[in-house]
């Protein structure tokens, strides 16, 4: 079964994380509500995700590739940091 996500486009290297909230890519690839990442219209899984999952890693996100961001953040909690969850 699928959540829902939000696709978040990236513009310049920022997303609209929140309404009045911009974040850079680097932010994203450590947040914990980052799903996966869109490179040339394939999604790869977010640095943050694959480590806090079974999976562990993933392939290098070039972030000045991306394009979008899914992201499951549908309470407007807005960047959290994998650090809380892993340190």
């Amino acid at each position: 079964m699928s959540h829902p996500v939000r696709d978040l486009p990236v513009v310049k290297g920022y997303v609209d994380c929140l309404p009045v909230k911009r974040e850079d890519l680097d932010h994203c690839r450590f947040c914990a509500h980052s799903v996966r990442f869109r490179v040339a219209g394939r999604e790869v899984p977010s640095p943050a995700r694959a480590y806090c999952t079974l999976q562990r890693k993933t392939e290098e996100v070039d972030l000045s590739k991306v394009e979008a961001v899914i992201c499951d953040d549908l309470s407007s909690e807005g960047f959290r940091s994998i650090m809380n969850i892993i340190g």
